[in-house]
């Protein structure tokens, strides 16, 4: 490994196109993340946030360059991406409902030695709720068991798609509580539309717009009501 590429960026893409069913989603977009910190990606619905982390895991068509630590992986198909130390919570969180919590976790064990103490001090719920089947869980309880699922084993890179998406308000202050404490192991890519939440945790921000990258910042960018509200759609500040 290339110690100096590392200490540069953790995950770096360039012109990385993505182009499903005719519809050319991602077109050219260039970004590179540092390791060890958490990095929002931002923008409008429907401008390819999650389609971007796909395509870094490898579950949709790609060409272009994506860099993992200095080693190409656009060439590894999605379960190597995986192995290579890439943890992803997708969107729709994909649990499987007809198997317990636990079960859900086991099907998730990457290492020899799996996070179980971290994730049941995170999620006390879901140490109670192991031998529930996951279908029947709430939807905040489903979210636990994504995120938990991504924190069981030590990942270089994390990737979050929407995990606070239609949580009740304590429930998204315990997922930003796991999210400050996976980003002291491993660098985190952020898809989040909670501006709080980015501002409290994220060092960095990339906001996307029509499927590629428009702006490159700081948090701090989005206390500014103008910049908010033309990049994002929403109203900026402290509130």
């Amino acid at each position: 490994m290339n110690l100096e590429v590392t200490q540069e960026k953790a995950l770096e893409l360039s012109d990385v196109h993505v182009t499903i069913r005719g519809s050319h989603i991602l077109q050219g977009v260039n970004f590179g993340i540092e390791p060890g910190v958490v990095t929002g990606l931002l923008g409008r619905n429907g401008v390819g946030k999650s389609t971007t982390l796909r395509s870094i895991v490898g579950l949709v068509p790609r060409v272009g360059s994506i860099k993992l630590f200095g080693k190409e992986i656009s060439n590894l198909k999605a379960h190597e991406v995986i192995r290579s130390g890439v943890s992803f919570v997708p969107e729709d969180r994909e649990i499987f409902s007809t198997l317990t919590v636990l079960e859900n976790l086991k099907l998730a064990e990457r290492d020899k030695q799996p996070n179980y103490d971290i994730v049941y001090n995170l999620f006390p719920e879901l140490l109670k709720r192991k031998n529930q089947r996951a279908g029947t869980l709430s939807g905040g309880q489903q979210q636990m068991v994504a995120i938990a699922r991504a924190l069981l084993n030590n990942s270089n890179l994390l990737l979050v798609d929407e995990p606070t998406k239609g949580l009740a308000p304590r429930l998204v202050t315990e997922v930003a509580d796991a999210l400050e404490v996976a980003a002291k192991s491993a660098t985190i890519l952020l898809v989040e539309q909670n501006l709080p939440l980015v501002k409290r945790i994220a060092k960095n921000i990339i906001v996307m717009d029509q499927g590629v990258v428009v702006h490159s910042g700081s948090p701090m960018d989005l206390e500014n009501a103008d910049f908010a509200q033309r990049m994002l759609g929403v109203s900026g500040g402290s509130h």
